[in-house]
């Protein structure tokens, strides 16, 4: 019986199962995912499932728990409070990604194509609230809002418009209007490098055919720049509106809900609920956040269905 030959017997030894270099390839796979894969487990996949059995429960955090099935999620359906939180969620879906992504692009664009020297120093100065940390932000801004001393009433006193000593975030009709500038405002800026980087990335060949064309600046824009940005703004969008539901700490901050409500979203109710002073019921509030979980999955659904899926190439 004829005996294979050695570098055939070497090769069915690595392909085999335990071959060295499949031994090799899977040991450096678990301990390159492995530490990453165990944390996501640990502090992600675990607090999960257990949300799901802590919303069937009515408990404080401290007495002894006691299961109620379903009973949170339909005392949440009949919840007045979980719906007008939602509404603003609405709100600011609607309108924080559509301005900060518009203006965002205006001032890439700007700084840009206008070949400005100090467009550096812009980029710089627009990427400084990222960098401060959201307390700071939210305590600014009410200091800008404040009635008194607010620095918003100081300068329409300047020019002409006096209106007392108005206290923005106190009124109902103008607390939430007043957290919008402070959302788009903490956004615009990252915004701006993303788009800025992006741009440069488009050949100038397309520019200059477009000006020999006799093209404005805005005709640039919206047909050459924009749908060759359409993927990342789409997944810009994406991020910022998931982040109009899930975000609570500038309310939280400036507002805590209030005034009578006029701020309060499902995040900082669902907060509320878990440690706020007046409640800590940690049921109800891991059904909302099990509620808060399937809203946004589904707006994920219908932003990948609805967005345009040509791509434009260059």
């Amino acid at each position: 019986m004829a005996q294979p030959e050695p570098n055939a017997a070497a090769a069915a030894k690595k392909s085999g199962l335990f071959g060295k270099e499949k031994v090799q390839k899977r040991l450096f796979l678990a301990l390159a995912v492995g530490p990453s894969f165990l944390g996501y487990l640990l502090f992600t996949l675990y607090p999960n499932i257990l949300s799901v059995y802590y919303s069937m429960l009515e408990w404080n955090g401290i007495s002894e728990a006691k299961f109620i099935g379903l009973d949170n999620f339909v005392y949440m359906l009949k919840d007045h409070f979980v719906w007008r939180a939602l509404s603003h969620n609405l709100i600011l879906m609607l309108t924080i990604p559509f301005l900060t992504i518009y203006i965002s692009i205006f001032l890439a664009y700007l700084l840009n194509n206008k070949g400005y020297f100090e467009a550096g120093i812009y980029k710089v100065l627009f990427f400084l609230p990222n960098v401060l940390a959201v307390v700071v932000v939210g305590l600014l801004w009410r200091f800008i809002y404040d009635g008194e001393y607010g620095l918003l009433n100081a300068f329409l006193k300047l020019v002409g418009i006096d209106n007392g000593n108005f206290y923005w975030l106190a009124d109902q009709r103008t607390a939430l209007a007043a957290l919008l500038p402070v959302a788009i405002w903490g956004g615009v800026g990252f915004y701006v490098v993303v788009f800025m980087n992006a741009m440069k990335s488009i050949p100038s060949s397309l520019y200059e055919s477009a000006i020999l064309d006799g093209a404005s600046h805005m005709i640039r824009l919206f047909k050459i720049t924009m749908p060759l940005l359409n993927p990342i703004v789409k997944i810009s969008a994406l991020f910022l509106m998931l982040g109009a539901f899930k975000g609570f700490e500038i309310m939280l901050i400036m507002t805590n809900g209030g005034p009578a409500g006029a701020t309060d979203v499902i995040g900082l109710y669902m907060f509320n609920m878990a440690f706020g002073s007046d409640s800590h019921n940690y049921g109800y509030a891991s059904a909302i956040g099990m509620f808060l979980f399937v809203i946004m999955v589904v707006a994920k659904l219908i932003i990948d269905k609805f967005s345009p899926k040509e791509q434009v190439e260059f």
